[in-house]
């Protein structure tokens, strides 16, 4: 998580917060608007999303490391220790948006709490997201779209609105190659050191998705 924040605070996380920002203004949310980051690290993306535009910030993650990083840093959050794979503890439709970045998800439970014609917000690594490094360290960049995969697991409980790719290049010296590694990889030590700097493609695939109306509750509109 230290690495993670470090590479984040160098600026390697700008052009994905960004796109996040785009995305956000463009659905018009209310002031001070609820937004549910499951699976939010160190807070780096929900904490600068939240101060930019006045939401109220709300993040769970199952590191306690990670959220002791974002509560102190963002404290004007709310940052809660819990397993997201299993149960979100807040109320049915608590929030106006439910953020997914770089993790693992729950559709059923992310579908619950939000609220009627709320949204969810998806970024995942693109095919070609460090393909150099990957290449380095692992004989070959493979290219895989896991943004197909996600929406796949989403569908029964999400419609797909749409999606784009935010892609970057930055120069990674040998200590954010290492530090790369670090929030990625977890490659041995001797590894790490072994790689010098080099140009890296960053890149993630951005979704976004509204709720389908459940059989059994009525809860949430149709998508068009």
């Amino acid at each position: 998580m230290e690495a993670r924040r470090r590479l984040l605070d160098a600026g390697y996380g700008a052009a994905l917060l960004r796109a996040l920002l785009e995305e956000v203004r463009s659905l018009g949310l209310p002031a001070g608007a609820t937004v549910l980051d499951a699976g939010c690290g160190e807070g780096y993306y929900l904490g600068s999303l939240a101060r930019e535009l006045g939401s109220e910030a709300h993040g769970v993650d199952l590191s306690s490391a990670a959220i002791a990083l974002a509560a102190r840093r963002y404290p004007e959050g709310t940052w809660v220790v819990t397993n997201a794979d299993r149960f979100l503890p807040w109320a049915t439709g608590a929030f106006d948006l439910v953020l997914s970045i770089d993790a693992r998800l729950n559709p059923a439970e992310m579908r619950r709490v939000l609220k009627p014609g709320g949204r969810l917000l998806v970024a995942v690594p693109a095919a070609d997201d460090l393909v150099e490094l990957r290449a380095a360290v692992l004989g070959e960049g493979v290219l895989r779209d896991r943004l197909e995969g996600a929406a796949g697991r989403l569908a029964a409980d999400f419609a797909l609105e749409g999606r784009r790719t935010v892609r970057d290049r930055a120069r990674l010296g040998p200590d954010e190659v290492r530090d790369a590694l670090a929030a990625t990889y977890r490659l041995r030590e001797s590894r790490r050191q072994a790689i010098a700097g080099m140009d890296v493609t960053l890149s993630h695939d951005l979704a976004r998705f509204k709720g389908k109306i459940a059989a059994s509750d009525g809860l949430f509109q149709r998508s068009s």
